[in-house]
């Protein structure tokens, strides 16, 4: 099932455009991340998916979460479903505008990350950077990831969190930075003064992260 999106296309797009894929989180909608346009590189295709479930409070959802369970905090079932449907759009997106030689960018916030996470350390070989905002690595969606050093040593992470949280706790994100350490892959794993969003030192240093 296509997903709906939105997308900044730059002046002139060859196959060798850079594209950035923004995965909201639990709730929001793809008009949420895409608010980061006017700071990202001008020449970056930038794409914002809607996730295809309704939420309870209005917005969209990539699955079901139980807030109530740390044990059955999410429906894996719907989550991996999730991870494959936004992997067959990011490739068929970029199909559509004709890349072949390019650079493919992800950020997820929150839930998104989550996604991001699985799409980034089993499918490797597709990306380049990988942001993962206020989110944590589910380890029922990290079954059989790659952990060839060499297959995995292109890639870059960014790695935010605010140390005032409320919905993820700063400890489930800290085991990415584990997890990426234990992978020898390279990243940046950075605290904030903020709770479960994005303030705006974490988005000037996200900025610059990108923009390198």
């Amino acid at each position: 099932m296509d997903l709906q999106y939105l997308v900044r296309e730059p002046q002139n797009i060859t196959s060798e455009t850079p594209i950035l894929f923004l995965i909201h989180g639990y709730g929001s909608n793809e008009q949420d991340l895409f608010s980061f346009v006017p700071t990202l590189p001008e020449d970056w295709l930038v794409v914002s998916f809607r996730a295809p479930r309704d939420a309870n409070n209005g917005g969209f959802a990539w699955f079901d979460i139980d807030f109530m369970s740390e044990e059955n905090f999410l429906d894996v079932p719907q989550a991996e479903d999730a991870v494959k449907q936004v992997l067959e759009n990011i490739l068929k997106v970029s199909n559509h505008y004709g890349l072949a030689n390019n650079k493919t960018h992800l950020c997820g916030f929150s839930q998104g990350g989550m996604i991001v996470y699985s799409l980034a350390l089993h499918y490797p070989e597709l990306f380049s950077k990988i942001a993962l905002l206020s989110t944590f690595p589910e380890d029922r969606l990290l079954k059989d990831i790659v952990k060839d050093k060499k297959k995995l040593e292109h890639l870059r992470f960014f790695v935010s969190h605010g140390t005032d949280d409320a919905a993820i706790p700063l400890e489930w994100a800290k085991k990415g930075a584990e997890l990426l350490y234990d992978l020898s892959a390279y990243f940046s794993f950075r605290e904030y003064m903020a709770g479960h969003g994005v303030n705006q030192k974490n988005y000037i240093d996200l900025m610059d992260f990108f923009k390198k």
